[in-house]
């Protein structure tokens, strides 16, 4: 049974609203890194602008669009009640903005006292912040297949936090790990969980919800519904058992669980694009088409790693791990993330404005809020940027033009969103304006 909507539940729209207008501001700043560094930072994953650039995206545009959604959509999906929404988005958002850029500006300037404030600054953020939404998951009465994985999700990006606190308070110290652990092994173990368990988790939850109601197709099959995230979550536990030292179990289960996941990334992306095909209406939107782009490239994602697992001499090249680091970030991630918010906000201000308005008040639909020509603009180019990107992986000469374009592409994306937010408080302000005159007359 799928939970029932509680938009009585939502939080104030200034909560979610402040997270969604700071994410493509950062994925500019990463543009512009790229382009003014150019072609030494996709000589390897580790080159300092490469890392900039990682967690930039990582961190910023993308928790902060996920952390904005994920307040609105566990209040209204869950029917959770999140304990005083303004005061953890007031505390969790600049402080997240403040982490982020320390981390980067740590892996840029190779400064390690950065390190260690990124790290203060996430554990204060993000405990409040996963504190918050596990007392919301865990009592409310809501059920389904939803529910259960955004209760996942929330574990991985604990997971996530405590193993990125631990590299960060390790490069900060420039010590060695604690308790014998591999640097190699826990960034391994930090980036699957990062990206597996925390935001391909949260995408596959959110999806069984928002695929079908959004885009009008059938169901998920439940049966899918229930192996994915617990075979993705099975496929994580074993990968991370390469942390305990000496363990011929963990180098056993080590490739096997990397094959899974895969394979079950990939399973989850081609029942998506199957679904789209039987959508019940033929016309499609920006939304449906930054969905699409984001399953072919997770289908293109897990078939580069295949393809590096059986020809070693091209899995073993140092820019392999920014190929399949664009598929993941740029063409996964940020595609989804960017088509949400095209649905997202739009109808946040409806929603909001008819609760204040009520019927008396002729509100704009939600097609415009955002000129659909205007998202159409910015999703081609994104793509465009997408594609230069990943040519630049293989000819790095391309990273002015790669870096300019994902910035631009981000830039339009703000300027996007910002529209349809200058759209809601116009309308705000002209009906509190009404209600303000019609309380005199009304006393008179």
């Amino acid at each position: 049974m799928q939970p029932t909507l509680s938009f009585e539940q939502a939080p104030p729209i200034s909560v979610p609203y402040r997270f969604f207008l700071t994410a493509p501001l950062f994925g500019a700043v990463a543009g512009l890194i790229l382009a003014l560094l150019g072609p030494e930072t996709l000589e390897s994953r580790w080159s300092p602008g490469a890392l900039a650039m990682t967690h930039l995206i990582v961190v910023d545009f993308m928790l902060q669009a996920m952390c904005g959604s994920l307040l609105q959509f566990v209040a209204v999906v869950a029917g959770a009640n999140i304990w005083r929404p303004r005061v953890v988005a007031a505390v969790v958002h600049p402080t997240i903005t403040a982490g982020a850029v320390f981390l980067a500006s740590a892996f840029l300037f190779e400064q390690r006292l950065l390190f260690l404030l990124a790290a203060l600054a996430f554990v204060a953020a993000l405990g409040l912040f996963l504190t918050v939404m596990a007392m919301a998951l865990l009592r409310t009465p809501a059920r389904g297949t939803s529910i259960h994985v955004l209760r996942v999700a929330v574990l991985g990006l604990l997971v996530t936090v405590v193993l990125g606190t631990v590299l960060a308070v390790t490069l900060g110290l420039a010590a060695s790990p604690p308790g014998g652990l591999s640097m190699p092994a826990l960034i391994d173990v930090h980036v699957a969980w990062g990206l597996g368990g925390w935001a391909l988790m949260l995408v596959i939850g959110v999806s069984y919800m928002v695929v079908p109601m959004f885009q009008l197709t059938p169901g998920y099959p439940v049966w899918l519904t229930r192996l994915l995230p617990a075979g993705l979550f099975l496929a994580l536990c074993l990968w991370t058992l390469q942390l305990v030292p000496g363990s011929n179990l963990a180098q056993a289960s080590k490739s096997g669980a990397a094959f899974a996941g895969i394979l079950l990334a990939a399973t989850y992306a081609a029942a998506t694009l199957w679904l789209q095909s039987r959508r019940r209406r033929r016309k499609t939107d920006a939304t449906l088409l930054f969905w699409r782009g984001a399953m072919l490239s997770l289908l293109a994602l897990s078939l580069s790693w295949i393809a590096f697992e059986a020809l070693p001499q091209l899995g073993e090249h140092a820019r392999a791990p920014l190929w399949l680091g664009v598929l993941a970030l740029p063409g996964l991630f940020l595609s989804v993330i960017t088509g949400m918010l095209y649905k997202i906000m739009p109808f946040l201000n409806w929603l909001h404005l008819q609760q204040q308005g009520g019927t008396a008040w002729t509100l704009p639909n939600m097609k415009q809020m955002i000129p659909e020509a205007a998202m159409r603009g910015q999703m081609r180019l994104h793509f465009t940027a997408l594609a230069l990107l990943l040519a630049a992986v293989l000819w790095p000469a391309l990273a002015l033009p790669a870096g300019l374009a994902f910035c631009a592409s981000c830039v339009w994306l703000e300027l996007n969103l910002v529209g349809a937010a200058r759209v809601y408080a116009r309308f705000r302000d002209r009906i509190g304006a009404a209600a303000g005159a019609a309380a005199p007359a009304a006393r008179s």
